[in-house]
């Protein structure tokens, strides 16, 4: 198979005068995530209680930048193949599984460590069936998002009022094309004011505009560096500080995991959770995945970056 490995954890720094990011090892020296590259490994043998997958559809997130830094929560041991989300059909079923849930030519989507490849292995409970009339590219994407979302910001579905925020005329328009009621751009002076125009008591990342009893629910840190919180306006206004890791949830509440999918499957089928794959640039091949990398980290992008996985003798075009 074809698979990036990372073999030493890399350091990052910023350059003041470039918007981008920078890797750099000791020997030799790599410079951005665009650096890192395709080896050929043998396929990866399932274990008795695995599916063996052929990957069509690979998605980044930005966890996948801090753990290739060895930044992230859960680090595998060196080396690894980097990624996690994914889409494709199955090559073979578990072999002490009688009635396995997935068979030899179902499309399925996933998350197991090692995306970043043509083909990888995963358990039953890693893996769910690919909807009805969804494609490779927008199933790939689901695996971690999806549980999140419905866990903390599926809003529009149950009937809320959506203001979204963002830091382009683009990606405003990306976020109304999917059903937020208003856009307001942060980067803009007096963005705070239009949102308490907007609608009185809307909770959103900054302490000055929440309400009381509000809630803020901390799902992740995209921007890169943790968050330092004004604990004196969490105590004035009441607010409460929910953080949400959805991955712990099989561990921690697995009868939750279900009762979740089951709700996304049935929006789904309404037509109420749609796909919201990056459609502003194609990236075909494993080759790409660095450049896809570096767009996210740029917040270059909007929705979920999928990097299309050709198989062996398939076109990239």
């Amino acid at each position: 198979m074809r698979a990036i490995q990372v073999k030493e954890y890399v350091k990052v720094r910023r350059k003041p005068s470039h918007p981008s990011w920078h890797l750099t090892n000791r020997n030799p020296p790599r410079q951005g995530p665009h650096e890192l590259t395709v080896s050929s490994l043998p396929d990866p043998n399932p274990s008795p209680s695995q599916y063996l997958i052929a990957i069509h559809a690979t998605a980044t997130n930005f966890f996948d930048l801090l753990q290739i830094r060895g930044k992230y929560q859960h680090q595998p041991p060196l080396p690894w193949i980097s990624g996690s989300e994914f889409a494709g059909i199955v090559l073979s079923t578990p072999t002490n599984t009688p009635s396995p849930k997935h068979q030899v030519g179902d499309r399925v989507f996933g998350a197991s460590q090692g995306g970043y490849a043509t083909r990888i292995c995963a358990e039953e409970e890693r893996l769910r069936p690919v909807p009805p009339d969804w494609g490779f590219l927008d199933a790939a994407g689901l695996m971690v998002t999806a549980p999140t979302s419905y866990a903390a910001l599926v809003a529009k579905a149950f009937g809320a009022t959506v203001i979204a925020t963002a830091g382009s005329a683009r990606k405003l328009q990306v976020a109304k094309r999917f059903g937020a009621d208003y856009g307001v751009d942060y980067t803009r002076k007096g963005w705070e004011e239009r949102v308490k125009e907007l609608t009185p008591g809307v909770v959103v990342w900054i302490l000055c505009l929440i309400l009381w009893n509000g809630r803020i629910l901390i799902i992740g840190f995209a921007a890169g560096d943790i968050e330092k919180v004004a604990m004196n306006r969490v105590l004035l206004k009441n607010v409460s500080l929910v953080g949400l890791h959805w991955g712990m949830y099989a561990k921690e509440e697995p009868e939750t995991v279900e009762s979740v999918w089951e709700g996304l499957f049935k929006l789904m089928r309404e037509g109420k959770f749609k796909g919201t794959g990056y459609t502003d640039k194609r990236f075909v091949g494993l080759e790409s995945v660095g450049e896809a990398l570096g767009s996210l980290w740029r917040r270059d992008t909007w929705g979920k970056v999928v990097i299309t996985v050709p198989q062996d003798g398939e076109s990239k075009l």
